[in-house]
This record gives structure tokens, C-alpha cells and sequence, in this order.
């Protein structure tokens, strides 16, 4: 049987809300009392979709590729990590085809900000922004992050093989 061209990988992330960070999603800053909690910048969308390309590349995870026990990733861009993840997955022959996340968050509100950060992402992957999906949900109240004291992020990625 024919090898498939296509692979699929899944990430899941969560971090905490703390006042005195920066709120980074997707790649763009977004004003609020809170912001999430990392050892590089804590954007969790972007960690979601870093380990789904992993996944779908057959390749490690985020934490063994940048520990947090290792201090050149202290602060860093996450964006700058996912633009290293999908230079690899490309090495590997593959191209991404489309990604699509769910943010599990009480607030902030991402709508105003979902056009610029599924633009940020489009870019950083070399996909139209039409081939990042992205919706947001509350928790109705529920748990940590429906207590605004987390948010998290699934994400799925579609990778294709190119060539032959």
C-alpha cells in the first residue's frame, strides 16, 4: 500500500496568568492586567503549534528542542522558535498545509485580535492566513481557566510531503 503524503500532529499547551507579564498570543502582543506565565515569552498558541509541527514532522517536542533548564531560551520569541521548527520541517521535505487552534480562555477577548494573529502565524508558517484556523472559547466559568488563572491552547497541524 501507497505511503500517505499527508501527516497530522496535535499540540496542547496551558500556562498560567500573572500580573507583571507581557500578554503574548500568536505572535502579537495584546494588552491586559495579566500575561503568561513561561520561561520564554509563554505565548501557548504558539507552543500548541510549535509541538503539533513536531508531531506531524516526526520529530521531538518543544521542551526537548528548547528546555526551559536552558537559559539562551529565557524570554525568547516564541515565534522565533516556531520559524526554527518549521525551518526543520522542512528539512524533513514536508510543507504545512493548514493548522487550526482552539484558545480556551475567560479573557481577554481574542476576536479583536484573530484576523492579526492568524496573519502573524500564516506568515511565520508561508501558508495564506486562510490556512490558519483559530477560535476561542470560555470555560463558562469552570476550573482554572474559567477562574482566569490559566488559559490553554489545542492545536492540529497538517503537514504534506513534497517531491517525490
Amino acid at each position: 500500500m501507497p505511503k500517505s503524503r499527508l501527516r497530522v500532529g496535535i499540540g496542547y499547551d496551558i500556562h498560567r496568568l500573572a500580573k507583571g507579564r507581557k500578554f503574548t498570543l500568536g505572535g502579537v502582543q495584546i494588552p491586559h492586567s495579566k500575561g503568561l506565565v513561561g520561561h520564554s515569552d509563554g505565548d501557548a498558541l504558539l507552543h500548541a503549534l510549535t509541538d503539533a509541527l513536531l508531531g506531524a514532522a516526526g520529530l521531538s517536542d518543544i521542551g526537548d528542542l528548547f528546555p526551559d533548564t536552558d537559559r539562551r531560551w529565557k524570554g525568547a520569541s516564541s515565534l522565533f522558535l516556531l520559524k526554527e521548527v518549521v525551518a526543520r520541517v522542512r528539512r524533513k521535505g514536508l510543507r504545512v498545509v493548514n493548522v487550526d487552534a482552539v484558545v480556551l480562555a475567560e479573557e481577554p477577548k481574542i476576536g479583536p485580535y484573530r484576523e492579526k494573529i492568524r496573519r502573524t502565524i500564516a506568515a511565520a508558517l508561508g501558508v495564506a492566513p486562510g490556512d490558519v484556523g483559530l477560535k476561542a472559547k470560555t470555560m463558562e466559568g469552570l476550573g482554572p481557566i474559567g477562574q482566569k488563572k490559566a488559559l490553554s491552547v489545542t492545536c492540529v497541524a497538517l503537514v504534506e510531503k513534497t517531491g517525490k
